[in-house]
């Protein structure tokens, strides 16, 4: 939790669209400056113009691939030699992989790990150590509503979200003496291009999934109030409490046929 966002810098990865994006738009209104990571430099700074333009916002644009070992550690280091004290870091940078056993791409898969696990943890442990170090900032972290349960053809974006929950609930109760949030943002099916990149175009428009804006809006009330974490939606948070009921057996099962490949 943060007693003033105005006039402080976030640091945002993924920021080149979807709830990336909605985070630097909705900070920018309580008057963060923002440093935009992303791949995609064309975006970011079409998004820093944006918010400048309707917050006189200031943003600082860095070309990110945390694909790559060390590159979170490399963009702290780019954020500091700018002369940036990083208040809030939200991490956001991540992808998904559906797919059956036979037609998983294995590198792909490691490459997933290295974003959503690697390069997460490397960026978190590196700037919660600096904040504890202050005796303020916040860290928020995007997990999944399948932070909670392993999905089948899914497998190992599951996993990687079930990190992210536990790692950053641990640094919660760690980090609270320090002065220093760590929130974890655990949404459902959310209307961004995740479900296009992941192997399932139009996912999130046949399932009804969740607008950008209360996806954000929900993770940044729980930030203020230092939760470790929060579901998006009462629905997704009512499906995170009933896969605890059932056997680990049946919910895995159960999994199975959201994503099972339609056979020609």
């Amino acid at each position: 939790m943060l007693k003033a966002y105005a006039g402080q810098w976030c640091l945002i990865t993924g920021a080149s669209s979807g709830i990336g994006a909605e985070f630097a738009r909705q900070l920018a209104v309580r008057g963060m400056h923002c440093v935009l990571a992303a791949r995609r430099e064309d975006r970011l700074r079409a998004l820093a113009q944006e918010l400048g333009a309707a917050h006189g916002t200031r943003c600082e644009i860095v070309s990110a691939d945390l694909s790559q070992p060390r590159a979170g550690r490399e963009l702290l280091a780019e954020v500091s030699q700018r002369g940036i004290a990083v208040e809030l870091l939200v991490n956001n940078a991540g992808f998904g992989m559906v797919s059956s056993l036979d037609e998983t791409d294995v590198a792909r898969a490691l490459e997933l790990i290295q974003v959503n696990v690697a390069g997460l943890t490397e960026l978190t442990l590196l700037a919660a150590k600096e904040m504890a170090h202050r005796g303020h900032g916040g860290i928020i972290n995007i997990g999944s509503i399948v932070s909670f349960q392993p999905v089948g053809y899914m497998a190992v974006y599951a996993a990687s979200k079930a990190y992210v929950l536990h790692f950053s609930e641990a640094l919660w109760a760690e980090l609270r003496a320090h002065g220093v949030t760590v929130t974890t943002l655990c949404p459902g099916t959310t209307r961004t291009e995740f479900f296009d990149q992941s192997g399932v175009p139009g996912w999130a428009e046949r399932n009804r999934g969740q607008d950008v804006t209360s996806v954000v809006r929900t993770g940044l009330k729980a930030f203020d109030s230092g939760r470790h974490y929060v579901v998006s939606g009462w629905t997704n948070y009512l499906v995170s409490l009933a896969v605890r009921l059932a056997t680990r057996a049946t919910v895995v099962k159960s999994s199975m046929s959201v994503f099972r490949p339609r056979r020609p």
